[in-house]
């Protein structure tokens, strides 16, 4: 274990280290696990949604049937029948609190809901800011790259005028040679 562990370190290491040397890369990086972070809340707040609606649907129906037995027990109570008016309260204490469970189950979805939703706003306001510094540093490369193009542009301008230059210069010594030699042939004629 501890070689698969140093090897792991390692490559973790390498990772910070290239993503360091390479900031754009680590922004790119850094909005991709936003957008899954992003993506996941958004399922997880439609999951909760979902539930909730389940739940109101499951509190309607209990409502319904608390309403039901709250009818027998009263009918029960008119017709003098004992014996149902304590089955039919005990029935309808039951779903009263049955009821007041699935209630607060779907309070607490709500606060989940909620939780979530502010979740989901404080990662799509970190990843505005995350996209802006990277739209930054693709300027500030671009911006690079460019310098090093007109400074490599630069330098060959230079060196090409400097061999042209020296192809002047070079021109002027030929002809100042080729003159010297003529001057020289006069002379040695004229002798």
């Amino acid at each position: 274990m501890g070689l698969f562990d140093d090897l792991s370190r390692f490559l973790e290491n390498r990772l910070e280290e290239f993503l360091r040397n390479n900031p754009h890369l680590e922004l790119e990086a850094l909005l991709e696990q936003l957008r899954e972070q992003e993506e996941d809340t958004l399922k997880l707040i439609a999951d909760l949604q979902l539930q909730e609606k389940r739940s109101q649907d499951d509190i309607l129906a209990t409502a319904q049937e608390i309403q039901r037995w709250h009818i027998r027990v009263q009918k029960a109570k008119d017709a003098g029948r004992q014996d149902l008016v304590t089955a039919a309260s005990e029935r309808e204490a039951a779903l009263l609190r049955e009821g007041n469970q699935r209630w607060g189950h779907m309070q607490g979805l709500k606060e989940r809901i909620n939780q979530s939703q502010e979740l989901l706003r404080k990662i799509q306001q970190r990843r505005q800011e995350v996209q802006a510094k990277a739209a930054e540093a693709q300027t500030v490369r671009a911006k690079a790259q460019t310098q090093q193009r007109l400074e490599t542009n630069a330098w060959w301008s230079q060196t090409s005028s400097s061999s042209s230059n020296f192809d002047d210069l070079e021109e002027k010594f030929r002809r100042w040679e080729t003159q010297d030699e003529l001057e020289q042939m006069k002379r040695n004629m004229g002798k």
